[in-house]
C-alpha cells in the first residue's frame, strides 16, 4: 500500500504548525494508495471530526486533542484513529487492518492510538480518558 506524499506533508503541518484540527485519510482501492480525504480547520470541534467519518466505510484519521490536566496545564495529544464500522464491507475492513501499521509508521508523532467500530468507542469521554 503506497502512501501519498500529501498525507505526510499535511500531518507535519498539523503536528508542527497546528494548521489543522484533524485529517481524515481514505484508501483509494483503485490505485492502492492512502490519500487525504478531509482537512479539519483549527476552529472545528471533535463533533465536526466524528461527523466527517462515514457511517459505513473505513477510514484512518488523526485528531489534535487539546485538554487541561488536573494540574491546570494546557496540553495536546495527537490521536491516530482507525475507524472500521461493523457495517463496512469485509474486504474494506481487511484492507484497512492490513495497511494500518505501515501507514502509521509514516506519521511520526502519533501519541495515542484508538480503534473504533462504532461512535460509542470513540466518544469524547473515551478520548479524554486516553489523553490523561
Amino acid at each position: 500500500m503506497a502512501v501519498n506524499d500529501e498525507c505526510k506533508l499535511k500531518f507535519l503541518e498539523l503536528k508542527a504548525k497546528r494548521n489543522f484540527r484533524f485529517i481524515v485519510f481514505k484508501i483509494d482501492e483503485k490505485i492502492q494508495q492512502v490519500m487525504v480525504e478531509k482537512l479539519g480547520q483549527p476552529g472545528e470541534t471533535y463533533d465536526d471530526f466524528t461527523a466527517s467519518l462515514p457511517a459505513d466505510e473505513c477510514r484512518y484519521a488523526v485528531f489534535d486533542f487539546d485538554f487541561v490536566t488536573d494540574e491546570h496545564c494546557q496540553k495536546s495529544k495527537i490521536f491516530f484513529i482507525s475507524w472500521s464500522p461493523d457495517t463496512s464491507r469485509v474486504r474494506s475492513k481487511m484492507l484497512y487492518a492490513s495497511s494500518k501499521d505501515r501507514f502509521k509508521r509514516e506519521l511520526d508523532g502519533i501519541q495515542v492510538e484508538l480503534q473504533a467500530t462504532d461512535p460509542s468507542e470513540m466518544s469524547l469521554d473515551i478520548v479524554k480518558g486516553r489523553a490523561l
